[in-house]
């Protein structure tokens, strides 16, 4: 069992946030925390000087409110966090700042490109100081 568990959400993912959650609630020990976590990908430069400036804000308060409803819905106290980067390199930065002790991620079924260059959840799995449970 685990005392801090961080769940990456992505919101167009299968299998859903929901059953992440649902697992997150089932590894966790009594009195342990449970964080909902969404990344934010930054634009590439050249990108984002053609885009409107408070575009990455808008999207953060748009997936911070995502969470908040997911975690409103759960029968068990979950807090919620967002950051911006690269999706894989945040997940692990925020995994060891907040000291999680297990990462819950979603993995979708893995297509060409995914072997050719790796998943955001191989890449964590790869690369975690912590205990990674995976589901597809």
């Amino acid at each position: 069992m685990y005392r801090n568990i961080l769940v990456p959400i992505v919101f167009d993912h299968d299998p859903s946030e929901k059953e992440a959650l649902a697992v997150a609630h089932d590894l966790i020990e009594a009195g342990g925390k449970v964080t909902l976590f969404h990344v934010v990908e930054e634009m590439p430069g050249y990108i984002s000087v053609q885009l409107p400036k408070d575009m990455l804000k808008s999207a953060v308060r748009e997936s911070t409110a995502k969470l908040e409803a997911i975690a409103e819905s759960s029968q068990n106290p979950v807090s919620v966090a967002v950051e911006t980067g690269h999706s894989s390199r945040a997940i692990l930065d925020y995994a060891g700042k907040s000291k999680a002790d297990c990462i819950v991620i979603s993995s979708h079924k893995p297509g060409i490109g995914d072997y050719l260059l790796g998943s955001t959840a191989a890449r964590v799995v790869r690369h975690a100081k912590c205990a990674v449970h995976v589901l597809r």
